[in-house]
């Protein structure tokens, strides 16, 4: 079946190529695909699965992005939950400019905005998937995380085969609900995680369990509820709030690389702990998780994943890169 297209405007500034970034993490990420120019990633819709491609053809302070679906004919339902999808994961409707007033009026944020302008906030799909990528990356590094989720994927992800070529979905909790500890043990995953992760999915088939309600709960009453379940303590929770919920007045104070990467970026000699990252980044809320993506991108650039500066006439894209080695353990999940 030949991809149909439509066309997105997001609120601007937008850059795809930095979202994109921000969201995957790691260029070994299969889930959230991006070959320089398009991000790609397999949805799981009403009628079945597609694959989505999103190319951005308009400049940062003018964008528009071309969305391609491959699997589902692109009827009014289907391109309708795709742009919800896309809406949520690349924050194509979120409009920064309070951030950007804010940050022009203090040189060092001034110039960290400005390195990524276009970089929107990005959530994962489901909290369900904030979550179990929470619950992966705790105590190791983003490479290690990112490996063993893509086994998870590739291993109990909905399957789609299109002209050869197969990729995934994020697994649903009805994928994992079943499984026992020591399928996920063969992944890669301890023991805590893996019994964490399937009573997580099991409460949430047995409808015992709803993470998408906890949206209307306090940031405190939300992170209390979380941490009634197995393998989520604060990290975890405030990890959650901000990727799966787009709560992005929230810095997961417990990173210990995001402390670290705080601390240089600001020019200190003191090591920070919890309480000190929520003095120092009071002076800027709402923005604390914003200032948390903000330096993701800046590792990011430093290792030579992507590129800060835009073209002059359109969002630069990235070129492919090759595996590299890992920095800065534990840091920016």
């Amino acid at each position: 079946m030949r991809p149909k297209t439509f066309f997105l405007e997001p609120v601007t500034p937008f850059r795809l190529d930095l979202t994109v970034w921000t969201l995957r993490r790691r260029p070994e990420n299969i889930v959230d695909r991006w070959d320089g120019q398009t991000y790609r990633r397999v949805l799981i819709l009403q009628n079945g699965l597609a694959e989505i491609g999103v190319i951005q053809v308009g400049p940062c302070e003018a964008p528009r992005l071309q969305v391609s679906v491959e699997g589902q004919p692109l009827l009014s339902s289907v391109k309708a939950a795709v742009t919800l999808a896309l809406e949520r994961l690349l924050g194509l409707r979120i409009d920064l400019t309070k951030f950007y007033q804010l940050a022009a009026r203090e040189k060092q944020l001034g110039q960290l905005a400005h390195r990524f302008q276009g970089m929107k906030p990005p959530r994962y799909e489901t909290i369900f998937e904030s979550a179990i990528v929470g619950i992966a990356s705790q105590q190791v590094s983003r490479t290690a995380s990112i490996i063993v989720l893509n086994r998870l994927t590739e291993g109990y992800g909905a399957k789609l085969r299109d002209e050869g070529k197969m990729t995934h979905a994020f697994p649903r909790p009805e994928d994992l609900a079943g499984l026992s500890p020591a399928a996920l043990r063969l992944l890669g995953f301890s023991g805590q995680k893996e019994r964490a992760m399937i009573e997580i999915a099991q409460s949430i088939v047995g409808e015992r369990l709803n993470l998408e309600e906890l949206a209307a709960l306090s940031d405190e009453d939300a992170v209390e509820r979380l941490g009634r379940l197995r393998g989520i303590g604060r990290w975890t929770a405030e990890y959650i709030l901000l990727r799966g919920f787009g709560r992005t007045h929230i810095f997961p104070g417990d990173d210990v690389g995001a402390r670290s990467n705080l601390k240089r970026w600001l020019g200190l000699e003191k090591p920070l702990d919890y309480d000190a990252v929520r003095r120092i980044l009071a002076r800027w809320h709402p923005f604390a998780g914003l200032i948390y993506f903000h330096m993701l991108l800046d590792r990011l650039e430093q290792s030579g994943f992507l590129q800060a500066e835009p073209s002059k006439s359109r969002a630069a894209p990235s070129a492919p890169i090759e595996k590299r080695q890992d920095i800065n353990r534990r840091s920016y999940r």
